[in-house]
């Protein structure tokens, strides 16, 4: 029996959280690690949602850190899932930071991770194809798809 597609808008997830003293690093900035690990996990939302099953994180793509985020700083992830393959998937994540007390908002970084969905014993499960509704659900697909093929023609050329 084919496994049902699911749409973008479907799996989406936006996530927010305040940064804290404890978040920052030695120069008074929120450490780049903590918007790390909010980027792997609201992506790892998304991927389980489409997957209904565990993932792994398979690759991050590229990130650069566009604007700092300070103690105070609303962080938003928003995070939708561009490529479904057959047990990998790529998901976008944009993080933005808003100062709360002036309301300006910036757009801190943005990352495409790469998941894998596993079954219980730990290999590889086929998931759910992708519903692409809009154009531009289209075009990050098609954008998806070409970072794709890089990396696997990446990993060849490493591999010889």
């Amino acid at each position: 029996m084919p496994l049902q597609g699911k749409t973008v808008k479907k799996t989406s997830v936006i996530m927010s959280q305040v940064m804290m003293p404890q978040d920052i690093n030695k120069s008074g900035n929120v450490h780049g690690g903590v918007i790390m690990k909010l980027i792997d996990q609201v992506a790892s939302v998304v991927a389980v949602r489409h997957a209904r099953s565990n993932v792994v994180t398979a690759s991050i793509d590229r990130m650069d850190f566009l604007s700092p985020v300070f103690v105070g700083d609303l962080v938003t992830c928003k995070s939708s899932l561009n490529y479904a393959g057959r047990t990998s998937m790529e998901i976008g994540v944009r993080v933005e930071s808003e100062n709360l007390l002036t309301g300006e908002c910036r757009h801190t970084v943005s990352a495409y991770l790469t998941f894998v969905s596993l079954d219980g014993t730990g290999h590889p499960k086929e998931i759910p194809p992708l519903i692409l509704e809009t154009e531009e659900n289209k075009r990050r697909n098609a954008q998806a798809q070409a970072r794709r093929e890089l990396r696997l023609r990446e990993r060849q050329s490493e591999k010889k």
